[in-house]
Order: C-alpha cells, then sequence, then structure tokens
C-alpha cells in the first residue's frame, strides 16, 4: 500500500484537519480490519442516509448507539448466557463489538431502531441557514459604501 504525506495539505490549507485525519486514518487502516457484523450503508432520500448493522442475536438492550466527536459508535456486548446450556454447533456469533462511522459535517443522527435482527441508524444532513445559497439584490442606484471605524 502507498503512503501519502498530507504536510503539503496542512501546509496550504486552513480547517481542513479534519478531512486530512480522515483521509490519513482511511489510508493507513490496517488491510485485515475486521468484517464483524456486517452492515450496509444506504442512501435513503436526497439529504438521508441508512446504516444497517446484521446483530443477530443482541436483543436492543445489548446494543449501544453513541455519537462522539463526529462519529457514530456501535457496540455490542452480550449479557452472561447461562451455562447449563451445551451447543453442538454454534453458527451465531454473539461476541462483543466496536464499530465507527465518520460522519460528514452536517450529518446528524436521527435515530435508531431494532429489528428482525438489524439495526437500522438513520441519519440526515441538515445544511445551516448561512451555507445555502441565496440570491443577492443588485441596487438599481449607488450607494456610499462607508467605512466602519473598529
Amino acid at each position: 500500500m502507498r503512503n501519502f504525506d498530507l504536510t503539503p495539505l496542512y501546509r496550504a490549507s486552513i480547517g481542513f484537519d479534519r478531512l486530512a485525519d480522515v483521509m490519513d486514518r482511511t489510508l493507513s487502516a490496517d488491510v485485515a480490519a475486521p468484517t464483524y457484523p456486517p452492515y450496509n450503508i444506504e442512501k435513503t432520500g436526497e439529504d438521508a442516509y441508512r446504516i444497517s448493522i446484521a446483530v443477530a442475536g443482541f436483543g436492543a438492550d445489548d446494543l449501544n448507539v453513541e455519537v462522539r466527536d463526529g462519529s457514530v459508535i456501535v457496540s455490542a456486548r452480550k449479557a452472561d448466557e447461562d451455562e447449563t446450556r451445551t451447543y453442538l454447533h454454534r453458527g451465531i456469533a454473539t461476541r462483543a463489538f466496536e464499530r465507527k462511522f465518520t460522519l460528514a459535517d452536517h450529518v446528524r443522527v436521527d435515530g435508531a431502531s431494532h429489528l428482525d435482527g438489524m439495526l437500522h441508524i438513520d441519519l440526515v444532513r441538515e445544511i445551516p441557514e448561512a451555507l445555502k445559497p441565496r440570491r443577492i439584490e443588485i441596487a438599481k442606484t449607488a450607494t456610499k459604501i462607508e467605512k466602519l471605524d473598529a
């Protein structure tokens, strides 16, 4: 894998630290990253997304969804099981896990639901009014621009 030096980005820009950190984290991620549990990320609308995670064997009380530092962190820990059970084959994994999804600016978690062994996390992008395009009226007469005394 190639190593990218992001130093020029830091030298030539201001305020892109988070973007550079995300790129650095993504590019240096371990190739053998955990694949458990499987998940989907889908776009459900113009500014809406959904993360669906297969959490078979976990109840809603075993799952935790948290938003911290611009990321959604999903973790699960199964309560201690009854030791009187004897499994001949155990194919449903209920091992503890933690998954982290980095959110873009202005994306927030709208809600989460647990249904039929799937955890669904709904996300919505809300662009602040100040960042939305707006039309500027052009004055038809010349006006004097006064300096503000600071």
